[in-house]
């Protein structure tokens, strides 16, 4: 396979300046994670080789694990063919979601309700100090 240079990374022109930033675990190819980045935060990415999303609760910059020490570490970056979808093929330390599980995708949902159907790996509360 040969790769072709494109002359330009993710179109922030679309929603806002914000794009959904997808983290897949590089060695199984679970999903963890969806959040938001913004021109900076990939840019940040790109430098630091650390996942760095956009927070919009707080409006700023969230390097992913700057309070839990779960930080992910990325292998490969990636765009879909629209340009405004970004994959991460990370290295995660610890917990991915902020409720403790590996994943943000730990419910299940079927026709009698919802289902945790993963282990919780840390207590949130011990992790963020709440």
């Amino acid at each position: 396979m040969t790769t072709t240079p494109h002359e330009s990374g993710p179109d922030f022109s679309r929603n806002n300046g914000l794009l959904p930033a997808i983290a897949q675990d590089a060695g199984s190819g679970k999903v963890l994670m969806m959040a938001w980045m913004n021109a900076e935060a990939y840019q940040e990415t790109v430098r630091t080789g650390r996942a760095v999303y956009f927070s919009r609760s707080r409006n700023k910059l969230w390097y992913k694990g700057e309070e839990s020490g779960h930080v992910q570490t990325v292998e490969q970056l990636l765009v879909d063919c629209d340009r405004d979808t970004i994959l991460m093929k990370v290295r995660q330390q610890g917990a991915a979601c902020h409720e403790g599980y590996e994943s943000c995708f730990f419910t299940e949902v079927t026709e009698s309700g919802l289902n945790i159907i993963e282990k919780q790996l840390v207590d949130p509360d011990e992790v963020y100090n709440k």
